[in-house]
């Protein structure tokens, strides 16, 4: 387990989705703050610390929906992957699209990996913990490396 506590920005409109994720990573494992952002304009406020982000810290892991209102998800991951710092963030897209031209444009503006959300409130939950699983305890991420 990790010593320090991580620093997870979701990106997510839909206020259902929000409420699954913060419960699954509450009853994980690994200490984390939940940074929540409902649309691609304040995500990218966020990241480069703009207006009230000001003081944000810099996210361990972002969670990403595709559809999202302002700026959508593509717009939001193609500006994290161009710029030098945010770019070593691993991007989880997690949306309810499936659709292959999706998939396809996610993984060539590098998102790290692309996720299905399950419509059924168990498997949701049972995906937000294997993330936690995988990024926050297997993986090795880069704000640990410097």
């Amino acid at each position: 387990m990790r010593d320090k506590i991580v620093e997870i920005l979701l990106v997510e409109d839909n206020p259902g989705d929000i409420r699954l994720t913060q419960e699954a990573l509450k009853e994980g494992n690994i200490p984390n703050n939940l940074h929540t952002v409902m649309d691609g304009a304040e995500a990218i406020k966020f990241l480069f610390r703009e207006g009230t982000y000001t003081e944000a810290k810099r996210p361990d892991l972002i969670l990403l929906d595709l559809n999202l209102p302002k700026k959508d998800g593509r717009e939001v991951l193609s500006k994290i992957k161009a710029d030098n710092d945010l770019k070593k963030i691993p991007v989880v897209v997690l949306t309810t699209s499936n659709a292959e031209t999706d998939i396809l444009k996610a993984y060539d503006l590098h998102a790290n990996c692309y996720i299905t959300k399950p419509v059924d409130f168990n498997r949701f939950i049972e995906v937000i913990k294997s993330i936690e699983q995988f990024w926050l305890t297997i993986v090795r991420l880069p704000s640990e490396v410097h």
